[in-house]
């Protein structure tokens, strides 16, 4: 004690020289510059691989769902036509979402830069998810924890499967977490706290307005500011960061307010009805252990890509419980998983929420664990190094059964093209339908269709027409007034309430098929004569093509390649083409270079035609043959129309619709 004392006393008599105080103020600087470049290398790692694992292979996998559609043709909107959505805006989020995609978007040129919208939309969620990276890891170095820890964090994060999945595609949730783990830390504001505070309160209040699910952390952001704050202004800081956040949602009943829609009334939209509808009126997700259900399909999914992760946090979580600085964190996580079974609607990305608190809680918990076997002192040692010794060893099984699974899900992420099916679905549309043609479509082709040329009110989001009066409106007898429907498998599981698209899909027959299982992408025709579906069981059609196809082999006229003369006796090449060639034959000599199926037809039936010579003169290219095939085709009309007639080198192709009559042939005598 007589040595302590004397140094104190030492210390205090000895004179502080200006010089010293300069070196003290150099060191500073100095620190705090070593501090930040220590930070970015423990940062920087998880953070490139993490963004390099989600970017890689964006528009392939997993397959754009009506989901992302619907947000990005929503921002698409904003940009393109000046509206706030495609269609009528009626309250069932706040628009603060996609009006950040859209600024994201048109600041960067994103629409110009992918033939498919919602990749465009993902790159924002890649910026987002890069944000919410790095706050993540300052976060759980403001909790408390080494680098080390906070940068396992960013990489459970970032990496873990069931978290790429979510991160790429465009969910508001993942907009809404960055702005709330920068209100979370911006609550933990140590300086200028009423500063950091009202920081907080905006920052929580604009995740709410992207994603109002993210209500719910409103407890854990109001306990940090209480707990946080100076005693002496608790009071006033607490109350102006409260004003500031009503403030914020203010606007939006604002917005409602202006528009004359906040209450229901006769023909408009209101803030009122879209609110009952998300709190009360939705249909609920069932039961997990009724597997029909949506909440079992739901969860089921989230465990199929990371089960190990799931398990890990709920355990870490209640583990947790019992540490003192990871608390507020575990029961956050532990309540927000309970919310989940309350009886209500889950919705699919919901478990966007959940990742940074499993993230907090699981690399703390293996902080703890190693902090407690290294344990040398405390009247609980033994209990203690038990303690973390159960924790280290869960956490290493959980690293060793995790590897494989991750390994394997994570190679499929970056190389498989789940998406190619609808990619494909969209080609066959924009090359063969007509581009007048009403279509009822999954909101993830909605843009990428009318910015091929299809007629903005032509193309419907199925969803609509059943619920929108403007679409019913355009389509007065219902299913009829629609030419095609592209199924995916959003649409092929949808519920009952939708009666004109399944009248519409009942009656139309399939004319291009993509993918196969939920990726399956399905082009129907939809017949209001119901000529295709007769079609479809129609043997005596086969017979009466066959005799007209052996009766164009016997004509001198017809140049037939000799690969191609099965095909005529066959029976399976279009009437419209054997009625067209013998046409033409009338006229002058007529050689055929191809007769194709279209791309994805299941019919089996050929329907294009390749013209290499017509009435002695060459039909490839510009050539002058070219230019008699096509008026003789441009004068067509009716059913003997083709879809569209075009030079190339090849010759003349002659494209028919998928669907053809049946009266054009005469049927043989039975």
């Amino acid at each position: 004690m007589t040595t302590t004392l004397d140094r104190n006393q030492t210390t205090s008599a000895t004179p502080i020289s200006s010089d010293d105080v300069t070196s003290a103020a150099d060191a500073r600087p100095a620190s705090r510059w070593r501090t930040r470049v220590t930070d970015l290398v423990w940062l920087l790692p998880p953070l490139a691989l993490g963004m390099l694992i989600n970017a890689i292979n964006l528009g392939g996998s997993p397959q754009r769902i009506d989901d992302e559609g619907t947000y990005t043709a929503q921002a698409w909107a904003l940009g393109n036509l000046g509206e706030l959505t495609h269609y009528t805006y009626w309250y069932d989020h706040p628009p603060l979402g996609w009006i950040q995609i859209a600024g994201y978007a048109g600041l960067t040129g994103a629409w110009d830069r992918h033939d498919v919208a919602v990749v465009a939309a993902r790159e924002a969620m890649l910026v987002a998810t890069a944000i919410a990276g790095i706050l993540l890891w300052f976060l759980v170095r403001r909790i408390g924890f080494a680098r080390l820890t906070a940068s396992v964090a960013t990489a459970l994060f970032l990496l873990s499967p069931l978290a790429v999945q979510f991160h790429r595609q465009v969910y508001l949730d993942n907009i809404a977490t960055a702005w709330l783990l920068g209100a979370l830390l911006l609550a933990m504001s140590r300086h200028k706290q009423l500063l950091g505070y009202i920081a907080a309160a905006a920052a929580f209040g604009i995740a709410v307005l992207t994603k109002e699910t993210y209500l719910l952390a409103l407890p854990l952001v109001a306990w940090l500011m209480w707990r946080g704050a100076d005693r002496t202004t608790r009071r006033y800081t607490l109350s102006v960061a409260s004003a500031v956040l009503a403030l914020v949602g203010l606007v939006y009943i604002a917005f409602a307010l202006v528009k004359g829609e906040v209450v229901p009334g006769v023909g408009r939209v209101s803030l009122f009805e879209g609110l009952a509808f998300q709190l009360a009126s939705r249909e609920g997700s069932g039961s997990l252990f009724d597997p029909e259900s949506l909440m079992s399909r739901t969860i089921g999914l989230w465990w199929q890509l990371d089960s190990v992760l799931i398990v890990a946090a709920l355990t870490a979580a209640v583990a947790a419980l019992f540490v003192r600085r990871l608390r507020p964190w575990a029961i956050t996580l532990l309540a927000l998983t309970a919310f989940m079974f309350r009886g209500g609607y889950l919705p699919v990305p919901y478990v966007i929420i959940l990742l940074p608190f499993a993230a907090i809680v699981i690399a703390g918990m293996a902080q703890v664990a190693a902090e407690r076997l290294r344990a040398r002192t405390g009247k609980h040692r033994v209990l203690s190094r038990i303690g973390g010794g159960l924790v280290a060893a869960g956490l290493v099984m959980a690293l060793v059964i995790a590897a494989p699974l991750w390994t394997a899900q994570l190679r499929g992420f970056l190389l498989a093209d789940l998406d190619e099916p609808l990619r494909d679905a969209e080609t066959w549309m924009v090359e063969n339908a007509p581009g007048d043609a009403r279509i009822l479509v999954d909101d993830a082709m909605w843009v990428d269709l009318v910015s091929e040329g299809f007629t903005r009110e032509n193309v419907i989001w199925y969803y609509k027409a059943d619920t929108d009066p403007d679409v019913q409106t355009l389509a007065p007898n219902g299913w009829r007034d629609y030419d095609y429907v592209v199924t995916t498998d959003s649409m092929r599981t949808f519920p009952t309430e939708f009666p004109t698209v399944r009248q519409a899909i009942d009656n139309s027959v399939v004319v291009a098929s993509f993918g196969e299982g939920p990726q399956q992408v399905d082009v129907r025709f939809v017949d209001g004569e119901q000529s295709g579906l007769e079609q479809a069981s129609d043997d005596g059609l086969y017979a009466a093509r066959s005799i007209a196809g052996q009766q164009l082999l016997r004509n001198p006229d017809v140049g037939v390649p000799a690969e191609e003369q099965d095909l005529l006796t066959a029976g399976v090449i279009d009437a419209r083409i054997l009625l067209s060639l013998a046409q033409l034959a009338a006229i002058g000599q007529i050689d055929i270079a191809d007769i194709s199926q279209l791309d994805g037809d299941p019919s089996g039936v050929y329907r294009q035609l390749t013209i290499s010579s017509f009435a002695g003169e060459d039909a490839r290219g510009d050539a002058l043959g070219s230019d008699a095939a096509l008026r003789f085709f441009d004068s067509l009309t009716g059913t003997l129309a083709p879809l569209s007639a075009d030079r190339s080198d090849a010759g003349v192709i002659v494209t028919f619709s998928p669907v053809e009559p049946l009266n054009l042939l005469p049927r043989p005598a039975a």
